[in-house]
């Protein structure tokens, strides 16, 4: 497989990531107010395919050992959100990942969250993933 298979091959990987977190907000966003259980759980997974998609972009050790594996851990995830933190100077990412994570805690798994509540939140991993959709173009514009 030669060097232009092999990008092609992530460059899919990471659009296919990205395109879910998308589908993940739009659907958290729309739940937020009927549902703030189902809303955490759609916008911690789109801040969780955020994740994915930079590590894999950024290449980092993470997503070879995820694929190796064949699967994201959450001690894979956390460190992934470190090195992408570390990698573009954005200290603020392990924050935004943070709240992703509360959401995920305390207003999916234990649903003690108000619709106020994960609105408050939303913009966090809101933020996430403008962020990679930026950092992605930056990589793709460079590759060219």
């Amino acid at each position: 497989m030669g060097v232009e298979a092999v990008s092609h091959r992530y460059s899919c990987e990471v659009a296919k990531h990205i395109e879910l977190a998308k589908k993940f907000l739009a659907k958290g966003r729309g739940l937020i107010d009927r549902d703030p259980v189902q809303a955490s759980e759609k916008l911690y997974k789109a801040a969780e395919e955020i994740v994915k998609a930079l590590a894999i972009a950024l290449e980092l050790p993470e997503a070879s050992i995820a694929s190796e594996s064949g699967r994201w851990r959450t001690t894979l995830l956390d460190n992934a959100v470190r090195g992408i933190a570390k990698k573009l100077g954005i200290e603020d990412f392990r924050r935004w990942w943070a709240s992703a994570y509360y959401l995920y805690v305390e207003g999916f798994h234990e649903a003690r969250l108000s619709s106020e509540a994960v609105k408050e939140w939303y913009g966090d991993v809101e933020a996430m993933v403008n962020l990679a959709e930026k950092v992605l173009r930056s990589l793709l514009i460079n590759k060219v």
